[in-house]
């Protein structure tokens, strides 16, 4: 056989090779999942995004017939779970969880990430929100936010705010507070949110911005006394506290977002599987109602409708980091 038509012979095998690799992609896609599913989540067991990751895995086991398995990889600011998947091969056998800090670093860490936000990763479906509720101290002289505003401004850097910790969703909310109410609040962070609760209630801070979970009952018992809640709507738990725009401030509308993506070369048919599956959970009641006794809001979005979400979140936040000067420590 000459040489030239054992190269005929094998550039044909390669192309045909080629060409049938997407077919076989489209019918691995088509059968999906065939092993179990290992959903990243990038924080310790126990908190809010491993609760979501935890509800989401048994649908998807009972809606596609293998396990999902929750796999807790704290660390870095969640960028070192994050980047797991980011870098995980795009068959759809390894997907995360993501909350606001995906939204946030963006712009805290710029050049420092270790991944591309907006193009490594494949959106799948933002599952739920959490509303945040905006308290203070009981011995604070306001009964409203027009109050605590009014407030601040006659006693500038007076008002300590506590966060759960420098860049967190709940830092970022007191300083979009700031930013749109033009007033000087002091920053204090904390390392999380249960110290941060914690000082608050003893008087040691004045404010902050919590989760329904989170301070829900403090409020109920009168420990602490809320002024507005984020959102589009009150929250069930807490009916009579007002919503930032009711109270007349909308640009206050700080809502950290739970949600899913894959590899950024995850194939479409994997894509809208998981994310078929995830809009019939959250939307619906079983779990939109186990959602609302948790304080988030269940949504269960498109695709689309979440990567135009995650684009929009990165933008306003990139913005507030950058007006406000916040350097990651």
């Amino acid at each position: 056989m000459s040489s030239l038509t054992r190269r005929t012979i094998v550039g044909s095998g390669l192309a045909a090779a080629l060409s049938v690799s997407p077919l076989l992609r489209t019918a691995k896609a088509q059968t999906y999942p065939q092993r179990p599913v290992k959903i990243i989540v990038p924080y310790a067991a126990g908190g809010a995004s491993d609760i979501i990751a935890r509800l989401i895995s048994s649908e998807m086991e009972r809606a596609l017939g293998q396990p999902f398995i929750v796999d807790n990889r704290g660390g870095g600011a969640s960028m070192v779970g994050t980047q797991a998947v980011a870098t995980a091969s795009p068959d759809g056998q390894t997907i995360g969880m993501i909350d606001s800090a995906f939204v946030i670093n963006p712009g805290l860490f710029r050049a420092k990430l270790p991944y591309n936000t907006k193009s490594d990763f494949a959106p799948i479906s933002l599952l739920a929100a959490s509303p945040l509720v905006l308290v203070v101290n009981p011995s604070v002289a306001a009964n409203s936010l027009q109050e605590f505003v009014a407030l601040a401004k006659a006693q500038p850097g007076k008002i300590n705010f506590a966060s759960a910790g420098l860049g967190t969703a709940i830092h970022l909310a007191g300083e979009q507070l700031r930013q749109a109410a033009e007033i000087d609040i002091l920053h204090v962070p904390y390392r999380g949110g249960a110290p941060a609760i914690s000082d608050l209630i003893g008087g040691q801070v004045q404010m902050t911005f919590a989760t329904v979970a989170a301070i829900g009952q403090q409020v109920r018992q009168g420990v602490v006394r809320a002024l507005a809640v984020t959102g589009d709507g009150r929250v069930a738990q807490l009916p009579d506290v007002p919503t930032t725009a009711e109270a007349g401030l909308p640009a206050v509308d700080a809502t950290p977002i739970f949600g899913m993506v894959g590899p950024a070369a995850l194939p479409p048919l994997i894509i809208d599987k998981l994310a078929e599956v995830a809009r019939k959970a959250f939307k619906g009641e079983a779990l939109r109602l186990r959602m609302t006794e948790l304080g988030f809001i269940s949504v269960g979005s498109s695709p689309s409708e979440f990567a135009a979400r995650i684009d929009d979140e990165i933008a306003k936040w990139t913005r507030i980091v950058e007006k406000g000067h916040i350097q990651p420590g």
